[in-house]
Parts: C-alpha cells; sequence; structure tokens
C-alpha cells in the first residue's frame, strides 16, 4: 500500500515524461503522436482525480525521494490546495489537446508541439506538488523553457516580438527568485519549506531579514502571475501565438505562480496586518483595476481576454491579502474556476477566428446565427467569468467580497464588485460585436486566415462546460473542499506536520 501512495504522488510528473518520451520517438509521426497525447492527457486527468481523492480521504501525502528523511532530501507532498489545481489544470490540458487536434497545422506539430505540452504538463505537476524551494525554481525554470518554445513555434515576426518580451523579464524574475532562494537559505540553511516554517517561528530576530526575503518572492513571482505593476509581459506575449497554445498558456502559467505566492505566504511569511498585508492588497486592488480597464479598451478578443487575465489575478491576490479562512478558500475557489473558464474562453475565440478569419472586432459578427452551440459556450463561460449567479464565478467572487467586508477591508471589497461589473461591460462587447451584430466590415486579404469551420471544436468546450456548470451549480461540495483547503493552509502545521513527522 505504501509503495502505491508513493507512485501516486509521482504519477502527475511521470506520466506526462513518459508521454512527452514517446512523442519524441514517434517525432515525423503526428497521428500517433496525437494517439500518445491524448491517452497521456486522459492519463493525467485520471491521477490527479485519484489523487484528490486520495488526499480527501486520507489526508496530505508526502514522499521522499530517495529515502532521504527531511528536511534533508527531496520531498514531494500533496494537500488538497495543489490536488485541487493539479486537477483543474489536467482538465483544461485535456480540452487543450483534443481542441489542437482540428486547430494546429501539421508544422507546428512537427516542431514539437505535443511534447513541449507534455513536459509543460510534467512542470505543472512538479511545481504543484515541491516540498522544497531549489526544485521549485528548478520546475519554474521548465515551466519558462516549455512556453517560451510554445510562444515560438511557427516562427512568426509577431510571435517572435512576443517571444523576447515573454522570456526577457521572466529571466529577470528566475534571477530575483534564485537571490531570495539564496537569502532564505543563506538564514535557515535548509531548502525544504516545512523545515523553514519552523526556523522561521523560532527565529525571531530575523523576521527583518524574512520581510526582506518576502519581497524578492513578491517581485519575482509576481512577475510571474502578472500581479500589478509586473504584469506589462503578458498582453504582450499571449495573444501572438495560435489559440492551441495560447489557451493552455493562459489558463495555466499564471495561476501557477498565483500557487507559489499562496503556498509561501501562508506557510513561510505569514500575512500579518502591516507592510506585508498593505503591500499585497494595493498590488491587488490596482491588478484588478488595471486589468479591467485595459480589457474594455481592446478592440480584440485575444487582447481582451489578455487583460482579462491580469484582472482576474487580482481577484486571486486579494483573498490571500484579506488572509481569512473564508478569503483563502475564495481564492482556492477561484483560481480553479478561472483554470477552466479563460481556457474555454480563448478556445471559443480559436473557433470564431477560425470561421471568419480574423480577432479583430471589426471584422467579427453574425457567429450567433451561424453557430448558435459556439455562442452558448461563450455566454455561460463568459457568465461564469463575469460573476453572475449561479455560475462558477459568482462563488468565488462572492466569497471574496464576503470576507472583504467582514474583516473590515471595505475598500479592495468595493473595487472588486466594481471590477465586477467592468468585467460584465467588456464581456457584453464581445458578445455584441462578435455574436450579435451582423459583420459589417470584410476582412483584408494579407489578414485573412480563414478557413472551414470544424464542429469538434466545440467537443473540448463543451468538456470545459460541463465542468464549469458543476463547479457553479453544485458548488457545496467544491467550496466544502476549498474551505478545507484554506484550513490546511493557515494551519501550516499540519503542512509541517506531514513533511517532518518522522523528525
Amino acid at each position: 500500500m505504501q509503495l502505491q501512495d508513493n507512485l501516486l504522488l509521482l504519477l502527475p510528473m511521470l506520466v506526462p515524461f513518459i508521454g512527452a518520451v514517446l512523442c519524441i520517438f514517434c517525432w515525423r509521426a503526428i497521428v500517433i503522436q496525437k494517439i500518445i497525447a491524448l491517452l497521456t492527457q486522459i492519463g493525467l486527468t485520471g491521477c490527479s482525480i485519484w489523487l484528490l481523492q486520495h488526499v480527501v480521504q486520507q489526508g496530505i501525502a508526502t514522499i521522499q525521494i530517495g529515502g532521504w528523511p527531511a528536511p534533508f532530501g527531496i520531498t514531494i507532498i500533496a494537500d488538497l490546495f495543489s490536488c485541487l489545481l493539479l486537477t483543474a489544470g489536467a482538465l483544461a490540458g485535456l480540452a487543450v489537446i483534443i481542441y489542437s487536434f482540428y486547430d494546429l497545422d501539421k508544422p507546428r506539430i512537427r516542431f514539437g508541439y505535443y511534447p513541449v505540452v507534455m513536459i509543460m504538463q510534467m512542470g505543472i505537476g512538479g511545481t504543484l506538488l515541491t516540498g522544497d524551494l531549489f526544485n521549485l525554481y528548478v520546475w519554474f525554470e521548465i515551466l519558462l523553457i516549455c512556453a517560451f518554445v510554445l510562444i515560438t513555434i511557427g516562427g512568426t515576426k509577431q510571435q517572435l516580438e512576443g517571444a523576447l518580451k515573454y522570456v526577457t523579464i521572466n529571466l529577470i524574475a528566475s534571477g530575483l527568485l534564485l537571490v531570495g532562494i539564496g537569502t532564505i537559505y543563506g538564514m535557515v540553511g535548509s531548502l525544504n519549506m516545512a523545515q523553514i516554517a519552523v526556523q522561521a517561528q523560532n527565529l525571531p530576530h530575523m523576521q527583518g531579514l524574512f520581510v526582506v526575503a518576502s519581497m524578492f518572492f513578491i517581485v519575482s513571482v509576481g512577475i510571474k502571475a502578472a500581479v500589478f505593476p509586473l504584469f506589462f509581459w503578458l498582453p504582450a506575449s499571449y495573444h501572438t501565438p495560435p489559440i492551441a497554445i495560447s489557451a493552455i498558456i493562459a489558463g495555466l502559467l499564471t495561476k501557477v505562480g498565483l500557487y507559489v505566492l499562496v503556498r509561501l505566504f501562508t506557510l513561510i511569511f505569514k500575512v500579518e496586518p502591516g507592510f506585508t498585508t498593505d503591500v499585497l492588497l494595493v498590488m491587488a486592488g490596482l491588478t484588478m483595476v488595471v486589468g479591467v480597464l485595459g480589457a474594455a479598451s481592446q478592440n480584440d478578443y485575444r487582447k481582451v481576454l489578455s487583460f482579462s487575465i491580469v484582472s482576474q489575478i487580482g481577484y486571486m491576490l486579494m483573498g490571500l491579502a484579506i488572509f481569512t479562512p473564508l478569503a483563502i478558500a475564495g481564492s482556492v475557489y477561484f483560481i480553479m474556476h478561472n483554470m477552466l473558464v479563460k481556457t474555454n474562453l480563448f478556445l471559443v475565440g480559436g473557433a470564431v477566428a477560425q470561421e471568419q478569419g480574423s480577432f479583430n472586432f471589426r471584422y467579427l459578427g453574425g457567429v450567433y446565427k451561424k453557430r448558435p452551440l459556439l455562442a452558448i459556450i461563450f455566454f455561460i463561460s463568459a457568465m461564469s467569468l463575469a460573476g453572475i449567479p449561479p455560475f462558477s464565478g459568482f462563488w468565488g467572487k462572492f466569497m471574496l467580497a464576503k470576507a472583504g467586508f467582514e474583516s473590515g477591508f471595505y475598500t479592495i471589497a468595493g473595487i472588486s464588485l466594481g471590477a465586477g461589473v467592468i468585467t460584465i461591460i467588456y464581456l457584453t462587447k464581445i458578445w455584441n460585436q462578435v455574436f450579435l451584430k451582423d459583420k459589417s466590415k470584410d476582412i483584408p486579404v494579407n489578414l485573412l486566415h480563414k478557413q472551414p469551420f470544424k464542429k469538434m471544436l466545440q467537443l473540448p468546450m463543451l468538456l470545459l462546460l460541463t465542468v464549469i456548470l458543476a463547479l457553479g451549480i453544485f458548488a457545496e461540495p467544491f467550496i466544502h473542499l476549498t474551505m478545507q483547503a484554506a484550513e490546511e493552509l493557515l494551519h501550516s502545521e499540519i503542512y509541517i506536520n506531514a513533511v517532518l513527522k518522522e523528525n
């Protein structure tokens, strides 16, 4: 049984790694690569759900790689927070893989799309399950490399410009992250996150240094998570690659950054009233405001959604700043919901552009008449993102706003509600411009990328839509799970005891 439990913890990394290796061996056989990628992603989704069920029933699961006891060895740990995000990410990845069968062209597939996506999934699993800071850095670098490769696949001028901005700013972030990790190691002599948390409690005379180190993590991980004022690279790069690429990057990568912030600032750098809380609150509020205003000002489907990602990051950071059980649960729920909804909205945009030949609102229109099912998928996903009851986004925003008002953080709660109103406005703009109004302007020949519409593109969207509807209509069990996850995060001794219990 112990061997089975250990293997289960490693599967979220082993399954995509094996899939990537098999895809590389079948480099020229595109059909076989597609089959391998689909089976791999189904397997990853299955083992993620299995691991979630295991953690729900038996509590936090840990293993020590190589048999070395913590804090000396490499710790792999799964709690409710990491498992919920792992499952949501696997489902989003499954939808994107299926979508890519009908959207991505063969030249891009031959550049290594499927193995790189598999390695990215392995990196996401490693980031969510690692128990030490250095391996966190390593997994983050794997994500950076994979995202850079995916953004450049195809080699268009627009892609290369976006990739250059993406990799430059994220390399700076990686350097700052490494400095932060080195600072922590210099203070406590360990990289194991549970051990660092214990030392942070036992070294009150070093609290000032811990605050300084926390700033390195806020800046470095904040860049990767696209929080204000560190977000500017995201709208400049996420709209450049094909939808099968931008959907998985937009849906997952910034959320992994938020995961790291929540993990570190509930375990190592406790958020207490004062400087850290003020910094996080200001960043959360400005991230929301800048994101929604940027989205409302755009006239391109992908650019609207790219700025929208920024605004949604603000909500997730808001829960961490408030730092109550309800607020943390709201952030966990919101991250999970946003992974699915944002991915689905990007996929809808790709299907619209495939038929109409553009993402620019000037050249779009009449989609509701031609593709009513596609319009319905967009409408439900958009209403969920906007937080309209009873859809999933409502519950996340409700928990966060309630936590803000109950804790006396009236300003950030009011900003979250105001940002929600503007979100409805720019989503209504997409609905009117793309789906309701008649197409009024033909696309110039040099900009036309029209293809025959493939109805199977709607299959992965319906898969995600089913999960999104379940999150909203049957919200109670999911909210219960996020409340449990919040309790684990706020009572860090549960995590610490799970890792250091042998000592």
